[in-house]
């Protein structure tokens, strides 16, 4: 199966212009035969970069409104806002895993998600995952999600799931969605290579699956004048704000891509399920090699609501 990582600079806290973004970089993978292309975290609508910068723990500060209230209205609201990447996709049959950032209208839809959707080739959206646990300063923007969107799908021969950036971490959300049949996984990232270029492999290794690393990248002289305080945040944030780090790890922990950094691009590979065959011979950590009779993990799957599951 071909599969497509776009490394891109999002139009940020714009979301039109980097949905036309994301659907020129959809049609380019599909023209090089891509099955399934990837898109980093948050790619839609932006990566909350301007917190660490602008003292973003200040409470009442006008600063941090300001930004919030254009952060809410950028964000996508799904079954919304991602109609012309659906139709993309049923279109050119290649599936769609994209970052982007959702004001839920299950939850109210003031409150925003780092959030993880799902399209498959057919342009239907299957899951939505909501990240678990937003990351540090994560928290003074992100709510925090819920379990419903650990899900695997099955594409051509292969199993696929995916986490959002720090969730990767997290070892037993990792071991659900390879308790599901996951053998190609999906880690998306706003853009460093320090997070990347250690725990793909890891990940790769320790599920014997494909995994892909694909992150975003960003600059100060990519912020648009439509940005709240702009240009205090060109003066105070260094000038490579996120310089990528895409990459894929085969089943055995080997680079299939190594990291690319500081550009934009799209990367395509072609995966071999054989390479996960081959890997599981001798360890297969829910499988063969797993012992349910003395480990055993519980997973709550359903959407949490204010009003109830039922309402």
């Amino acid at each position: 199966m071909i599969v497509s990582i776009a490394q891109i600079f999002p139009l940020w806290l714009d979301r039109k212009a980097t949905t036309d973004k994301i659907c020129t970089y959809i049609t380019q993978a599909a023209s090089q035969g891509a099955s399934l292309v990837c898109f980093g975290e948050t790619i839609l609508s932006g990566y909350p970069f301007w917190i660490d910068p602008t003292d973003g723990a200040k409470f009442e500060s006008d600063i941090q409104k300001d930004f919030y209230a254009h952060y809410v209205k950028q964000a996508v609201v799904v079954g919304e806002d991602l109609g012309d990447i659906q139709v993309l996709a049923k279109q050119h049959s290649i599936a769609v895993y994209l970052g982007v950032i959702e004001r839920a209208v299950d939850r109210g839809g003031h409150s925003v998600y780092c959030s993880l959707v799902y399209i498959d080739q057919h342009g239907i959206i299957q899951s939505v995952h909501r990240k678990l646990m937003p990351t540090y300063e994560e928290r003074l923007v992100w709510a925090i999600g819920d379990g419903n969107g650990l899900q695997v799908h099955a594409l051509e021969e292969f199993h696929v799931g995916g986490l959002n950036c720090w969730e990767n971490w997290m070892p037993l959300a990792r071991t659900t969605l390879t308790g599901m049949g996951e053998n190609l996984h999906v880690a998306t990232w706003p853009g460093c290579l320090r997070n990347t270029i250690d725990l793909t492999r890891h990940m790769a290794k320790e599920s014997r699956s494909f995994v892909i690393s694909v992150s975003g990248l960003m600059t100060t002289d990519t912020i648009g004048d439509h940005v709240p305080h702009a240009d205090l945040l060109r003066e105070k944030m260094s000038p490579w704000v996120a310089d990528g780090g895409s990459c894929i790890a085969s089943p055995d922990g080997e680079w299939l891509i190594a990291p690319v950094t500081h550009k934009e691009c799209l990367l395509t590979a072609e995966l071999d399920l054989d390479h996960v065959l081959r890997e599981r011979h001798n360890f297969d950590p829910v499988g063969h090699y797993s012992r349910p009779d003395v480990f055993q993990l519980k997973v709550n799957r359903e959407r949490q609501n204010i009003l109830g599951n039922e309402g």
